[in-house]
């Protein structure tokens, strides 16, 4: 432990020291992706500046092969470590030009998905990553003008980073492949570099101030850019006034692709966010990409205008970038879902500080700690020193810092150049103390009238029914918002329904979905005289709320299975929620016949595979285990997904064949299979039989 300490603080310090002597400007680079390879090449030129003696100079590169390279045009010696491309001839004090070509086929940050005219392929940086892609800087300190160019397919939309640009005649490809150019025209960090291929298209809107906002689908989701962008303009308009610094890149776009790693990545200009967020106006209802839209937006200037210089002041870019989406959301939805998401963040920073011990500032915080807890941290800096000063300050800091690196102490420079706050006594108890201050927490957000009465509706729940009934049906019949009236039906959940009658009454007379949906689930035992309304759930504006009460109904009315388990045959719903319902009522319908089950089970055998994205494969597995299902095809679906990068759909393979190996029939059953998998299928299934002997 003691010696990979060591080595971790060298690798730091050598980088720092890099830094104080080299400073690398511009980077040039054609790249050119093999799909078929799964791999990248590319021919790269960096300016960079020595400001004194060095003795070498690193890029960092992953697994990479490289091949003429020079500095000032003369061919250099180089080391190829494995981790970085390290340089100690041929430079000088002033400037100098780097070039040279590499090949590389990425483990990881570089993603190839589907293939064909299906083919996306993606990159994800965050972190030190993009360096197993593309050559360049996994210090966040060293920042770059990036000029990317990209060879092709052109029947493919290509993205990157910046504007794009003609260079005509620089680059001579095969017919059929085109280069796109993009150019940024301010320095970045290089985890914010992107990469986005597909079949795309596009839409676009131009802002008050002049910003180009670009939005791109896949081509078979033409429909859905309403609900899917839905107040995309609006936010980044309403954000570039809060903060006061307008937008600092000229142009900005967004692109969904499938199996994304995250919700979203703030990569400079281009932000990349999971395909899970393109809904219909009904799915925008059930998951909506807004709070997200407005998170990665946020971070354009918190977190790629400014940069913190170090992980342990992470939280100026989540946290700040948490707050901004809900003052934008507030703007939206208004004052009591501002609160109420407060609320609920502080609901969980109370619960996590019993055992989370690491406060905002350090590098080992939790997601939830940067994002919420930062969150909060501003919330309780801008309710005390008020809005017009808070403003202030953050413009200021934007100014001051444009571009460049920052820490805590530089932004609470300006809190103190604009408040007598005590800034001190703030970053004691808020940035240094791994507490949440619960107290103060509530104190802010009892200022709200609808937390106040949500408070007093959770107090009544250990209170017997006869006793707090008439202020129930109160709360009920007050018109507040629909969290309120949620908590009042879950409370009433074990009541019989002659007792709460009139409380579920309002809520089945309620246009509000969630509240609908609320009521749904409440009912585990519908009586007859409530069939009816119960069944006018199945035409709520939700996936969910539908598929809650498809289920219920089944359950409960034997008689009408047939034809509840034909309501939704055509319907995908909410990322295909729907049609695994439909599939599953087929399989348990017992007047259904062997054929109609039999095509079923094939038919969600088919969702355990590609192209489908993980969530919708992990839930049709998980629906035929449940059946106990375990035929060859799915028994090679698990072992597909225990190759899947993404590492809950990984875990959840895993678990389920280290069950299924568990069990003495299916383990044959696997032994069987052996002879009819691929390399790689033969390689996970005798890694987990191994384990088991």
């Amino acid at each position: 432990m003691f010696r990979f300490l060591l080595l971790f603080f060298f690798t730091i310090s050598t980088f720092a020291q890099q830094i104080q002597k080299v400073d690398f400007i511009k980077c040039n680079v054609l790249l050119e992706p093999n799909a078929a390879e799964k791999s990248i090449s590319g021919e790269i030129q960096y300016e960079f500046i020595v400001l004194s003696e060095i003795d070498t100079i690193k890029v960092d590169a992953k697994n990479m092969h490289f091949t003429e390279v020079s500095i000032n045009g003369k061919s250099v010696e180089f080391k190829n470590s494995g981790n970085s491309l390290d340089l100690f001839k041929g430079f000088k004090k002033g400037k100098n030009v780097l070039t040279f070509k590499y090949s590389a086929q990425p483990k990881q940050t570089l993603y190839f998905i589907g293939d064909d005219d299906d083919l996306q392929i993606w990159t994800q940086g965050q972190g030190k990553y993009t360096s197993h892609w593309l050559p360049s800087f996994d210090d966040v300190n060293e920042k770059v003008i990036f000029i990317i160019s990209i060879a092709f397919r052109n029947n493919f939309e290509v993205i990157s980073n910046g504007e794009k640009y003609n260079l005509n005649g620089c680059y001579y490809f095969p017919r059929g492949i085109n280069v796109t150019n993009y150019q940024m025209q301010k320095p970045m960090p290089s985890y914010l570099v992107m990469l986005a291929i597909g079949k795309f298209i596009k839409q676009t809107e131009v802002t008050k101030s002049g910003t180009t906002l670009e939005f791109y689908l896949d081509r078979k989701d033409a429909d859905k850019f309403e609900p899917t962008y839905r107040y995309s303009k609006q936010m980044f308009e309403f954000l570039e006034k809060e903060i006061g610094v307008k937008y600092p890149w000229r142009i900005y776009r967004q692109v969904p692709v499938r199996d994304f790693l995250y919700a979203g990545m703030e990569n400079t200009t281009s932000t990349i966010f999971a395909q899970d967020f393109v809904v219909d106006s009904i799915g925008f209802n059930d998951k909506n990409y807004v709070n997200v839209n407005a998170h990665e937006l946020a971070h354009q200037w918190f977190g790629d205008f400014v940069t913190a210089k170090e992980s342990k002041h992470h939280w100026l870019q989540e946290g700040f970038a948490t707050y901004y989406a809900l003052l934008a959301e507030k703007e939206l939805f208004g004052e009591d879902y501002f609160n109420y998401e407060l609320s609920q963040m502080a609901e969980q920073l109370k619960e996590a500080a019993a055992h989370d011990k690491n406060p905002i500032l350090s590098e080992k915080a939790s997601s939830l700690t940067f994002y919420k807890k930062g969150a909060w941290a501003l919330h309780v800096l801008r309710t005390n020193i008020g809005e017009r000063k808070f403003r202030k300050a953050v413009k200021c800091y934007l100014k001051k810092y444009a571009y460049k690196n920052v820490d805590t102490d530089e932004f609470l420079a300006e809190i103190k150049k604009v408040s007598k706050y005590d800034v001190d006594k703030f970053k004691k108890e808020w940035l240094e103390s791994a507490d949440f201050r619960w107290n103060e927490a509530i104190s802010i957000l009892n200022k709200n009238a609808f937390i106040v009465d949500l408070q007093k509706v959770r107090e009544l729940e250990n209170i017997s029914f006869d006793d707090k009934k008439g202020e129930l049906l109160n709360y009920m019949n007050k018109g507040a918002y629909f969290p309120l009236q949620q908590e009042v039906l879950m409370q009433t959940k074990l009541v019989s329904i002659e007792d709460k009658q009139e409380i579920i009454d309002v809520a089945f007379k309620s246009t509000n979905l969630k509240v609908r949906q609320t009521l749904a689930q409440s009912f585990i035992k519908i009586p007859e005289s409530y069939k009816l309304k119960f069944e006018a759930l199945l035409q709520d504006d939700s996936y969910i709320t539908k598929e809650i009460a498809l289920f219920r109904l089944f359950a409960n009315f034997k008689e009408d299975k047939l034809k509840y388990t034909d309501v939704f045959k055509n319907v995908n719903g909410l990322n295909y929620n729907l049609k695994i319902a439909y599939l599953t009522l087929q399989i348990v319908n017992n007047v259904s016949g062997e054929v109609i089950r039999n095509n079923a089970v094939l038919e969600l055998e088919k969702m355990t595979k590609a192209p489908y994205e993980s969530g919708v494969r992990q839930n049709a597995l998980e629906t035929l285990l449940n059946f106990e299902l375990t035929s060859n095809n799915v028994l090679i679906a698990l072992l597909d997904a225990s190759k899947h990068y993404k590492w809950r759909f990984v875990t959840y393979a895993k678990d389920n064949i280290r069950k299924l190996i568990s069990n003495d029939v299916i383990r044959l059953q696997f032994i069987e299979l052996l002879p009819t998998l691929n390399d790689l299928q033969k390689e996970r299934l005798n890694y987990f039989l191994n384990e088991t002997k």
